[in-house]
């Protein structure tokens, strides 16, 4: 079963989750509810099979039962069937399963994280350097890898929506009785779950192996029931009693010798013949009274989710060709419509408040950390959004491969149990990043970053991080970040940098010098994070800086061969996008002093501030997007040349060089415009738009050089790839300044 088959059991859940119940009643009321003439017919069962996007087949298979008032008395179904089934089984109705085709998102399952405006600073901070890659453990030397491309965090959120029937159930109990299948990873045995709580069970049977993370139940590695039994036929006989079993298969026929290319078609055509071969052995228990519908899916894929549509009518023609078989087992309207009546019934959910939220089995993360990442609280009233966003947001602070909850009663206390799996792969991880750039012209740089994070040093939080970066900038730079307690926004942060870089000085359009600039530094900052808003720090820095002329002129040499810096410094970061890439919404500022001064060494005595923000608003798919960026001196003392101002390029001063623009002020403001012209799925689609900008440099360091505003305007097509963003534009200059770009990396 391919990787994307389950991203399809994410949108029927969201759909089916969403829709109104038709009555809500307590959970010991469903089975007095069924009529009591039903047992006395033949019990008939609905197998489903697992199949992808083929799924959608199933709706239109039931469709047809309900139209010819075949009673459904239990239900039995692995992965995609699974999900289809629960819905079905806890009073999901047709009419609100025909929505189904119009919710599709891969965003749902593969964005697991929070919304980015709910995650720490720190981890927003990653988004502005240029790592790509997923993180990969280290330990001892060992390379350790995740269980899957996703963990089902965000899943079971939806599965949880999806499931009418709340908290943990004997399936029998549902208004439909019901079964799900999944297989046992050490065993390889079939696991059918008869109890348990409904969003568990559902991802247990859709855990495709190497896409979602196994799920684990009671020691068991649990993954898809397709292994094993993808037609549950012998589980609706023996298990449920069934007399007739109706059975829907939407699996995937086998590759053909012409479609055998490459090592994809290898391992899924593996998977398949897996899952071809117990389907076969479970056709071949069908008995006379049974009845077996194959939808002729044709060419359409497990994948195919851009033809939803045209696949659901496929599985009720299907069933149509078998409408007499299924006319026979046709109860009368009334007692059909009570039937419905009584299995359409919702649970009503528990909100009850808990007395105690307790994390289990936690090795290094310190389980208060955890719970202050959480808005829900003891004694508060259960709000289902709230938990579900909780579970995403302990998943987004990047200590948990899986995390889930469950209800606990004990004498006199209730209970929220968070099953919050810490990363078998961690508590040190290393992530490698990738920039490119090029103005067509000659000017084309890159940079290559490797970055290693050791988390939870002590129970209060500890974290080292220590980057290495080579190309147009090299460098490497380290921080020890230490919180003051485990529940504390208070921190203290020695840090330490050595750096190589290139910096250009022009007059008007030509280059006339480049230099490079070797700086050590180190410092430690005092600060507090303001929960997911933001990060204030202050601090002392101290260290040398030497510049050396590269090309040009003697003239143009700096003369000094060291230069002694330190300075107190402060600096605040606000933000609220809900992208860095490429924002739709939200907000970010920040606002920063640097106090050179001889107390603490410096060669040079100076204060200089800087503020930046932008704005993201979207109306559709029209963005707008407003920056602005500002620095200037305090004080009379002017800012040494190797600090000033540089500006320049695409989006900061398009048509412009990189770097062209350099001074002791700096004013800028950009109105950008961007339109989505392709929706995105696990990244952020693609786009194209333009840009006005406006750029001032005051009291330029090249005499001559313009002060006056300077107008330029860029236009550009951009997307989202597993490499980061990528930019190609033309930026043009009022005063006749212009350049291609290509950019691989933000550019802004």
């Amino acid at each position: 079963m391919p990787l994307r088959e389950w991203i399809v059991l994410v949108a029927l859940a969201l759909t089916m989750a969403t829709m109104p119940p038709a009555l809500a009643v307590p959970a010991d009321s469903i089975a007095a509810a069924r009529p009591e003439g039903s047992t006395k017919r033949p019990r008939i069962c609905l197998v489903l099979s697992g199949g992808g996007a083929r799924g959608a087949a199933h709706v239109g298979v039931i469709k047809v039962l309900e139209e010819y008032r075949v009673p459904v008395d239990c239900i039995a179904g692995t992965s995609m069937g699974a999900l289809v089934g629960a819905a079905y089984a806890t009073g999901t109705s047709t009419a609100e399963m025909d929505t189904i085709l119009n919710t599709i998102s891969t965003e749902l399952l593969f964005k697991e994280d929070p919304p980015r405006q709910e995650r720490s600073m720190r981890r927003k901070e990653d988004d502005y350097g240029i790592l790509f890659t997923p993180e990969v453990g280290l330990d001892n030397g060992q390379v350790k890898f995740g269980k899957g491309v996703v963990t089902g965090v965000q899943l079971e959120t939806v599965l949880r929506r999806l499931s009418k029937a709340k908290g943990h159930y004997r399936f029998d109990a549902l208004p439909i009785p019901y079964r799900a299948v999944a297989t046992d990873l050490v065993t390889g045995k079939a696991v059918v779950f008869n109890q348990g709580e409904l969003a568990n069970v559902m991802r247990a049977s859709m855990s495709v192996p190497g896409a979602v993370a196994p799920a684990e139940f009671d020691g068991m590695i649990l993954v898809d029931g397709m292994l094993t039994s993808n037609l549950p036929i012998q589980t609706a006989r023996e298990e449920m009693g069934a007399d007739i079993v109706i059975a829907v298969n939407v699996g995937t026929p086998l590759l053909t010798r012409e479609q055998l290319s490459g090592i994809f078609g290898v391992t899924g055509q593996m998977l398949s013949i897996l899952t071809e071969q117990n389907v076969q052995a479970s056709l071949a228990t069908l008995q006379p009274q049974d009845i077996l519908i194959s939808p002729d899916l044709g060419d359409f894929s497990t994948g195919d989710f851009d033809h939803l549509e045209q696949i659901a009518p496929i599985g009720e023609a299907a069933a149509r060709q078998v409408a007499d078989r299924l006319a026979r087992l046709s109860l009368p309207a009334a007692e059909y419509a009570a039937l419905r009546q009584g299995q359409t019934i919702a649970v009503a959910p528990d909100l009850r408040p808990v007395d105690e939220i307790r994390f289990e089995n936690l090795k290094r993360v310190n389980p208060k950390t955890a719970q202050a990442a959480m808005d829900t609280r003891p004694g508060e009233q259960i709000e289902q959004d709230t938990l579900d966003s909780d579970m995403r947001r302990i998943y987004g602070t990047g200590d948990f491969e899986h995390v889930n909850y469950r209800f606990i009663e004990e004498p006199g206390k209730r209970i929220l149990a968070v099953d919050a799996v810490e990363k078998s792969w961690g508590p040190n991880y290393l992530r490698f990043g990738l920039g490119l750039s090029s103005d067509f012209s000659g000017d084309a740089f890159f940079n290559i970053l490797g970055s290693y994070r050791k988390t939870w040093i002590n129970d209060r939080g500890a974290e080292w991080r220590t980057d290495v970066q080579l190309g147009h900038t090299s460098g490497l730079y380290t921080e020890f970040y230490q919180p003051f307690s485990a529940t504390s926004r208070f921190f203290i942060a020695p840090h330490a940098a050595i750096e190589r870089r290139t910096a250009d000085l022009y007059r008007d359009d030509d280059r006339v010098a480049s230099y490079e600039m070797t700086s050590m530094l180190g410092g430690v900052d005092v600060g507090s994070q303001f929960s997911r808003y933001g990060e204030f720090r202050i601090g002392a820095v101290g260290g040398r800086l030497k510049p050396q002329l590269d090309t040009g002129p003697e003239s143009l040499s700096p003369g000094e061969s060291r230069i002694i810096q330190g300075a107190w410094r402060a600096r605040l970061k606000l933000d609220q996008l809900d992208s860095v890439h490429f924002p739709r919404s939200g907000w970010r500022a920040g606002a920063g002093i640097f106090d050179s001064t001889g107390a603490l060494g410096a060669d040079d005595e100076y204060t200089k501030w800087d503020a930046d923000g932008n704005g993201a608003f979207s109306f559709g798919n029209h963005t707008l997007n407003l920056a602005f960026k500002a620095g200037d001196k305090i004080g009379s003392n002017p800012l040494p040349r190797y600090d000033q101002f540089q500006w320049g390029g695409f989006l900061t001063g398009s048509g412009y060089s990189t770097g062209q623009l350099l001074g002791e002020q700096l004013q800028f403001g950009r109105l950008m415009y961007y339109h989505r012209i392709l929706e995105g799925s696990i990244f952020e689609g693609a786009y194209t738009g333009f840009s006005l900008e406006a750029s001032r440099i005051g009291n330029p360091l090249v005499p001559g050089n313009s002060e006056d505003w300077l107008r330029s305007a860029a236009i550009f097509i951009a997307a989202d790839s597993p490499l980061g963003p990528v930019y190609l534009g033309y930026g043009r200059a009022e005063d006749g300044n212009d350049s291609f770009y290509f950019y691989l990396g933000r550019p802004f």
